[in-house]
């Protein structure tokens, strides 16, 4: 499980450092092999190879047919680009997938379970400000059956 946020520099070159805490396990889990994709939120996914495959098998299964299935497809899939960490756990982003998200030299790292979401620190700095006053996620909680937690 990948979680927590980590602030890390995206140098000139498009090289993003994958935090320290979860090199070690991404080297064993999938041999360094990740894959970057686009997401409607305007951030960044980035998942280990074998996530990833589960993850496009069922966006390969959608109907062909289906114009909404064929944009999520052509959005999910055909941004997605695999890339490799580096021996010091670097890896690079193209710059296409650096410009759809905005990332310029601050990004945020957040967990997300079984992926990491990338997002330029301001962004992700006013996303969490607005979840703070989102009266929708309160709903959704108490709906979950979440409502009787303690946090």
């Amino acid at each position: 499980m990948f979680r927590g946020v980590f602030i890390v520099n995206l140098d000139v070159k498009g090289r993003l450092a994958v935090p320290a805490k979860y090199r070690e396990r991404l080297q064993s889990s999938c041999n360094s092999q990740l894959v970057v994709t686009v997401d409607r939120d305007r951030c960044l996914l980035l998942y280990p190879e074998p996530e990833w495959e589960l993850i496009e098998a069922k966006l390969a299964a959608l109907p062909a047919f289906d114009n909404t299935a064929r944009a999520i497809q052509r959005l999910y899939i055909g941004n997605a680009q695999e890339v490799e960490m580096d021996a010091q756990g670097r890896i690079l982003l193209p710059q296409y997938l650096r410009d759809f998200a905005s990332l310029d030299k601050r990004v945020a790292f957040v967990g997300q379970g079984s992926k990491f979401e990338l997002w330029d620190e301001p962004a992700w700095n006013a996303r969490n400000e607005a979840a703070l006053s989102d009266a929708g996620i309160g709903e959704l909680a108490t709906a979950a059956g979440l409502g009787s937690l303690t946090l």
